[in-house]
């Protein structure tokens, strides 16, 4: 009897451990199967909605409670999931989204004017922007939590609910603050009816959008820099038609600049959204522009500088960096108020020894070219940010690369005794080159990511430098530290002159060598820097403060060293 309690004990625990591990599986199962259903119903939602975003009309972007609070334009409830058009404003949550894409439109790229030849408002109710006012009652708009108040897609007007019937000027719309910016709608109607295709005709059609309009075209990178490229070229869609809004990483610049081609010429302004390698990328294209006859459309070119070092765009006054610290609004003001500058743009022709059949490399530069230990730095990063994009993501990041991949260089120096692997002619007259490890050619008057490396520390007299004068700055460094101090204005660059042709001979060795950032490794060969062409460009000259002022009258007084001036002689100077 004894016995068979303790088998029926023993079936009873092991029932019992049975069951717990049972339950304990089912614990740990259960939600693992849900967690993986869930995220691939998520990833199939995702995918549809990605499928539906490219068949649209609008320029549909994910946003949810966190990310961009709004209210659907639907059913104006509070949108939990759901997307926003960055195009023309309008906001739905997952349910109402296909029903807002069939009953709402979007911008109209092209369309007629009204028979008095005046363009109607095409007002979105809801979601309007913060600190915006009633062009009524002058009062505050969106200030109540549910869908309220209009704005105009176009001229971007805000409006109560209330004061909507009191509003003056009918339905008149004038197209806003940026009207003088903005392509209308009817202008390319009207392009599209033309019989005749002709620039006579393009300045007819101008002369009604008013006559001051110089429209933009915006170019924006979005692998740039910090990222900011999708940001910016959803808020330009918004100010802007969206025509006039090009992504560069889905459409090449020479597609993008044929829309000057009908325009009104000698009107158009491009603001490109990116580093001085997208600068230069842009020109290359307006350079090709000129190629096939079509000088008369060449547009004037303005920098947002997205990028690493974006001395171009200091050079000509935009900055050294954008990261949001300025509206876009206050960017297109400051294109209204630029001028019209020239600048040299140079053929940097590489002929390799031992290669009698290859044609020679030709690059085009517009910044500075240089051998030595920045083309190295230059090149290492390259080679990294290659395998890891990712990474390279943000521009602090970047020139932290920049500075430990300069502080090796100081303890290897790969580029030592450059003097004697190299000659160098200027305006064919050899120069003799003391000990250094690199040459560096300057066509703008910063460097390195802002130091003005033509002039160092200000304590010696230099010859100016301009942008359009048809001379190159010719500098060299003594090694990575060298320029470490230069930058930080504690050492002068070895000045070697100025010239209108460059020569370089490279006589054995492989030496690291770069063009505007774009570096490669390169054997004996010869290089030639000549005069290209002159590319123009828009120069912002910003407001100084009083402080400003005297600190300006500080260092004049201090210095009597002459500051280059990007602004040129002539008709070149005249407002944008």
């Amino acid at each position: 009897m004894c016995g068979e309690g303790e088998e029926a004990q023993d079936d009873c625990g092991s029932r019992e451990e049975w069951t717990l591990l049972f339950w304990t599986s089912v614990a740990v199962v259960v939600p693992v199967i849900i967690t993986l259903w869930c995220s691939a119903q998520r990833s199939k939602r995702k995918s549809h909605m990605k499928d539906f975003f490219r068949k649209s009309k609008h320029g549909w972007h994910y946003t949810d409670l966190f990310n961009k609070p709004t209210y659907c334009c639907v059913c104006s409830q509070h949108i939990l999931q759901g997307a926003f058009c960055d195009c023309c404003g309008v906001c739905a949550d997952e349910q109402c989204l296909r029903r807002a894409d069939r009953s709402l439109p979007c911008k109209e790229i092209m369309a007629p004017s009204s028979p008095e030849g005046a363009m109607e408002h095409r007002w979105v109710r809801g979601n309007v922007p913060l600190a915006s006012y009633c062009a009524v009652c002058k009062q505050q708009c969106g200030t109540q939590p549910k869908l309220c108040d209009f704005r105009c897609v176009w001229c971007q007007t805000t409006v109560h609910d209330d004061c909507m019937e009191s509003l003056t000027d009918g339905d008149v719309c004038d197209l806003g603050e940026f009207h003088s910016l903005i392509i209308p709608p009817h202008y390319l109607y009207r392009v599209n009816k033309l019989r005749r295709r002709h620039p006579d005709e393009y300045s007819k059609l101008g002369s009604s959008c008013g006559s001051g309009w110089t429209p933009v075209l915006v170019l924006a990178n979005t692998r740039s820099g910090n990222n900011m490229g999708e940001v910016l070229l959803g808020e330009f869609r918004t100010l802007l038609n969206p025509v006039q809004v090009f992504d560069l990483s889905q459409l090449t610049p020479s597609k993008a600049l044929q829309l000057c081609t009908l325009l009104p010429p000698g009107s158009v302004q491009v603001l490109v959204c990116g580093g001085d390698g997208t600068v230069g990328w842009v020109l290359d294209a307006i350079d090709a522009m000129k190629l096939k006859g079509q000088d008369q459309f060449i547009p004037r070119v303005t920098i947002l500088p997205l990028g690493t070092g974006n001395d171009l765009s200091n050079t000509l006054g935009w900055g050294a960096g954008y990261a949001g610290e300025i509206p876009v609004e206050q960017v297109l003001r400051n294109i209204l108020d630029a001028e019209v500058v020239k600048m040299d743009r140079w053929k940097v022709q590489v002929a390799s020894k031992g290669v009698y059949f290859r044609k020679p490399k030709v690059l085009s530069m517009n910044n500075y070219f240089s051998v030595g230990p920045d083309a190295l730095m230059a090149l290492s990063f390259h080679a990294h940010r290659e395998k890891t994009p990712s990474f390279f993501s943000s521009r602090i990041i970047n020139k932290a690369v920049y500075f430990l991949y300069g502080t090796r260089d100081c303890l290897v120096q790969e580029c030592k005794d450059l003097d004697k692997r190299i000659e160098l002619e200027l305006d064919g007259e050899r120069v003799e080159l003391p000990s250094l490890e690199g040459i560096i050619v300057c066509n703008i008057g910063y460097w390195g990511g802002g130091c003005r490396l033509w002039e160092g520390m200000g304590d010696e007299p230099c010859p100016p430098t301009r942008l359009d004068d048809g001379l190159l700055e010719v500098v060299g460094v003594f090694g990575s530290f060298h320029c470490a101090q230069i930058q930080v204005k504690l050492a002068n660059p070895v000045r070697l002159g100025q010239a209108h042709t460059v020569r370089l001979v490279l006589k054995s060795s492989t030496m690291p060598m770069q063009v505007d950032g774009e570096p490669w490794a390169q054997g004996p060969c010869t290089i030639t820097i000549t005069h290209k062409t002159q590319a123009l460009m828009l120069y912002h000259s910003a407001e100084q403060t009083d402080d400003d002022d005297d600190e300006t009258s500080a260092s004049e007084t201090e210095s009597p060293t002459p500051h280059d001036s990007p602004r040129a002689p002539g008709p070149a100077s005249a407002r944008a």
